[in-house]
């Protein structure tokens, strides 16, 4: 049986094998960071969102909202603004053309950089820190040990900065309603967590030095168990890689924004590739639901 621990939700894809999961994550990115055709990208960002849905709280979505948005605003003008290629103008400004093609071109590079940052985030959520430590902890122990602290360290300085602030809150010292106040408030909190920071740090470097850690002969404990369904889900995997980067390869699945927006491919092959990526992108989000209704029917049989 596995016993996975995550900082948020649980689910199908968390209980997935360390090395599997990095292999699944690896292949979206690399897929997300480097091809820029518009129904590539669309998939990718549905499958990002859809997967980081089922890994958080209910209203942690709509909040995040605030972020992405503007966000992905400023990264579709900012391109058009600076970028004068295309042979479309849409209007000039101060004597420069605004072309269609660089919007477009900036929409893609929005959509790109919101993909990446979401699939990111489901990446911390799945990959904990003791999954960096099994997999890469013999090979490359105090780089492996840095990545885990790198991972928990936001959610851990988020929770403690919240005690810090109602600490302080409880002995009056947020009292003050004056943006002034306010920002000095806020700069001692921060000077705190800077302290904290450091301390926790070496606590841990500390705390890892005593238990032998990275050092030879040392055993590790570890609840994780490579299953059939895990090699099932590997395979998968790279060969849905493998039919795009292929697909991408021979030039199929192939798109241009410059100098004047190309049409999207539509034949057997670039379909394949469409498919194959569609596939990869939504595969987590596939496994969550099935694991609900799985979920669902044993319950209604109780």
């Amino acid at each position: 049986m596995k016993t996975v621990v995550t900082s948020g939700k649980s689910g199908a894809f968390s209980a997935v094998h360390p090395a599997a999961a990095m292999v699944y994550f690896l292949a979206v990115l690399l897929i997300s960071m480097f091809c820029f055709h518009p129904v590539l990208q669309v998939e990718m960002l549905v499958g990002a969102a859809l997967f980081c849905i089922t890994l958080q709280k209910r209203g942690e979505a709509l909040r995040e909202i605030g972020f992405y948005l503007p966000l992905f605003l400023m990264v579709a003008v900012t391109n058009p603004l600076f970028s004068h290629n295309g042979v479309t103008p849409l209007f000039f400004l101060n004597g420069n053309p605004v072309t269609l093609e660089a919007l477009l071109y900036g929409v893609s590079l929005a959509v790109s950089v919101i993909g990446v940052l979401l699939w990111c985030k489901c990446c911390g959520r799945v990959m904990t820190e003791d999954k960096f430590l099994y997999l890469f902890g013999k090979l490359i122990p105090k780089l492996s040990l840095i990545l885990s602290m790198a991972l928990r360290f936001v959610p851990v300085y988020l929770r403690q900065s919240r005690r810090v602030i109602r600490a302080r809150k409880a002995m009056g010292l947020f009292s003050g309603k004056g943006i002034t106040d306010r920002v000095k408030n806020r700069m001692r909190v921060f000077v705190a967590m800077i302290s904290w920071s450091l301390e926790h740090a070496m606590e841990t470097s500390a705390s890892m030095r005593a238990r032998g850690y990275g050092q030879k002969g040392r055993t590790n404990f570890s609840l994780f168990r490579f299953s059939p369904a895990d090699g099932v889900l590997l395979c998968g995997c790279v060969f849905l890689l493998a039919v795009v980067w292929i697909g991408r390869a021979a030039g199929f699945a192939a798109f241009s924004y410059y100098p004047r927006t190309g049409g999207i491919g539509a034949a057997p092959a670039d379909l394949a590739v469409y498919a194959a990526f569609g596939l990869l992108s939504l595969l987590p989000f596939l496994l969550e639901v099935k694991e609900v209704i799985v979920w669902s029917c044993c319950v209604s049989k109780i």
